[in-house]
């Protein structure tokens, strides 16, 4: 295996085999996430799409490497690996923190001259939408104590003393790197932005999500789905419907 394969293995995980894909999904893990978290999803689209989810150093399988705590640099690291894939039309899936990434990610790719077919920003506030928050500068307790009020693990992996304090560097490097991720109001994409959200999500209320659409010089589409800031997890069927019909709006060529 060569360094390039190796290093593609590492970040990219792919979960289904596709025969000449028409497109490249990208999907990119919340703080403390990992890449089997789109698993299910990779499964319910029905497209013929390379679904490729990202495993971010720190956790799992990597947890000996260390975690980058740069939103700005985990980007440059994901562009570098999907750049040397073979050339397909990009879309852009990022929840929480991941949207951020994803974000960053597509500003990469239009820098170098690909805009992404679409940019999907799940359960993330606008880029500019400030908030002072440092999670990652408490103890471990308060860690733990946001993971909690969000549910953004079963309690059964909170409760497993072993498996938190494997877990808690890389969260704390996400925490870190999304909580001093800045953005100005005037960054843009060229690519269309759809934001999904949870009516009840603490970390992101409906009018701050909306704040994306001053990100994109593209179109902007805004879908609110109940529940809180995992809504993404129950809502899993109804992005692969909305996921699916975006592929085929791409391949028709009619405007999305």
């Amino acid at each position: 295996m060569s360094s390039t394969q190796h290093t593609d293995s590492l970040w990219c995980r792919r979960y289904r085999e596709t025969t000449d894909p028409v497109a490249r999904l990208v999907c990119f893990p919340h703080a403390g996430g990992t890449a089997p978290f789109y698993r299910p999803l990779s499964f319910a689209l029905k497209s013929a799409v390379d679904v490729v989810a990202i495993q971010y150093p720190g956790r799992q399988d990597r947890h000996r490497e260390p975690a980058i705590d740069s939103v700005r640099a985990l980007a440059d690291r994901v562009h570098e690996v999907l750049a040397a894939e073979p050339a397909l039309p990009v879309v852009l899936l990022g929840h929480s923190m991941g949207a951020v990434v994803a974000f960053e990610v597509a500003r990469r790719f239009e820098a170098a001259g690909q805009v992404p077919a679409r940019l999907f920003a799940s359960g993330r506030r606008g880029p500019a939408t400030r908030h002072t928050e440092a999670v990652h500068r408490g103890g471990d307790a308060a860690i733990l104590a946001e993971i909690r009020r969000l549910n953004g693990a079963a309690a059964a992996v909170l409760d497993n003393a072993e498996l938190m304090r494997a877990a808690l560097p890389a969260l704390r490097a996400d925490y870190r790197a999304v909580e001093t991720y800045s953005c100005g109001p005037d960054v843009t994409v060229a690519c269309p932005i759809t934001v999904l959200t949870g009516d009840a999500d603490p970390k992101t209320p409906v009018a701050e999500a909306r704040a994306w659409e001053r990100h994109t010089t593209g179109g902007f589409d805004l879908r609110v789905f109940p529940g809180g800031h995992f809504f993404l997890t129950d809502a899993m069927p109804e992005l692969a419907g909305l996921l699916d019909r975006c592929f085929a709006t791409e391949q028709s060529g009619a405007p999305a």
